[in-house]
């Protein structure tokens, strides 16, 4: 019988890049504090967040595979989270305007039985335009992206705001690194094609 494959997350675009591998999977809310520590760097942020959110649900699935993925997107020691609201996205995207913004997307993959937990963190690094405040309000007037670390949806319109996007897998930056994903579940023992 196949394990069970639970996604810890509430994110509907983790959702859909999960959805790309056509394994069954259950999803799973996690109650996790995504705070950052104290002088916690945004990588460590992110692989510590993503393995708390796989953990918090570990009790409702002993036999299981558990990913949990979360994402801090920095720019030296300014982060940007999720905005949430047109102010705070329009704020976010004129400090990121001509600027490189980090984002690490960390990645845990927790076999529930053996309690082993397969932890990384992929970075993307993303140029942003020298925006124009027009630009800022004509985008965020077209496309929802207050739900979005950095305020811009890279699979969208978000592209036009960017001179540049480097990392090794383009999935890590809408939230959920499919490349190394693949790898840990075949390290689990699941076959891919």
């Amino acid at each position: 019988m196949a394990r069970l494959l639970v996604l810890a997350s509430t994110s509907p675009f983790r959702r859909e890049l999960l959805a790309r591998l056509q394994i069954p999977f259950e999803i799973a809310v996690p109650e996790t504090d995504e705070s950052a520590l104290p002088d916690e760097a945004p990588p460590a942020t992110a692989q510590r967040l993503a393995e708390a959110k796989a953990r918090a649900v570990l009790q409702r699935y002993p036999d299981a595979l558990i990913i949990g993925s979360d994402q801090v997107a920095a720019n030296g020691n300014q982060r940007f989270g999720k905005p949430g609201r047109r102010e705070n996205a329009i704020d976010q995207l004129r400090l990121m305007r001509g600027k490189e913004v980090v984002f690490h997307t960390g990645l845990c993959l927790l076999n529930s039985s053996t309690n082993r937990a397969q932890v990384c963190c992929i970075d993307t690094h993303v140029g942003f335009r020298d925006l124009t405040d027009a630009e800022i309000e004509s985008y965020l007037d077209k496309e929802d992206a207050l739900n979005c670390a950095g305020s811009a949806k890279s699979e969208g319109l978000g592209i036009s705001l960017l001179t540049y996007l480097r990392g090794d897998d383009p999935n890590a930056l809408v939230g959920l690194p499919l490349i190394a994903l693949c790898d840990m579940l075949r390290a689990e023992g699941l076959h891919l094609p």
